[in-house]
């Protein structure tokens, strides 16, 4: 079971199909919706405002999320935060991508399907428009995202989500083995990294 932790009589949510890792933290005023996905160690903090994951939505390993009063953090429906991201006090439209150890600042907005490149610092109160890729520290609209990457940020969700389902039905907590089994069977999967899928389609 996660770590979940009741503030001034709040206690966290967690839908029945949601995953939530053991070591991830939820404290206070914390709704995290259907088939949604907590990595290992994310700390979700509804200690000042209200933070919703929505359905189908992902947060990876290490991710930090927290708020202010009066504001909801929101984790929009299918949006996925890359590990180690931080979100303040923002919103994330469905479908949206942060990268990893990305920062999305006080009232600032990422819009419906748009990507928010590694690193990348998104200032508050700063709007990403759909479909757009932001990168750099402070933030900056490049360009919109091509079909191909939204179709590639679609599959990146959908692996996630099935990640939800697998971690929901296979994970345990056993004992390392001391040395690697003879024919160790490897996990599999048709996805890959969005810069090797420009190598192979153009």
């Amino acid at each position: 079971m996660p770590k979940v932790y009741a503030i001034d009589g709040i206690t966290p949510v967690v839908d029945p199909s949601a995953y939530v890792h053991p070591s991830a933290v939820l404290i206070g005023d914390v709704i995290v919706g259907a088939r949604a996905y907590i990595g290992p160690c994310a700390c979700l903090r509804g200690d000042f405002g209200r933070i919703v994951v929505e359905e189908g939505a992902s947060l990876q390993d290490t991710c930090v999320v927290h708020g202010f009063p009066g504001k909801d953090t929101v984790v929009g429906v299918e949006a996925t935060v890359g590990h180690g991201a931080v979100l303040h006090a923002c919103v994330l439209r469905r479908g949206a991508l942060i990268g990893m150890n990305a920062v999305v600042n006080d009232n600032a907005e990422v819009g419906e399907d748009a990507m928010v490149a590694a690193l990348a610092f998104v200032r508050a109160e700063d709007r990403i428009p759909p479909r757009a890729l932001a990168a750099g520290i402070p933030a900056r609209v490049l360009r919109q995202l091509t079909a191909q990457e939204l179709r590639w940020k679609a599959e990146n969700m959908h692996l996630y989500q099935a990640l939800a389902v697998r971690s929901a039905t296979t994970m345990r907590e056993v004992e390392a083995l001391a040395a690697p089994e003879p024919d160790r069977a490897r996990m599999s999967s048709p996805a890959m990294p969005l810069s090797e899928a420009r190598k192979r389609h153009g």
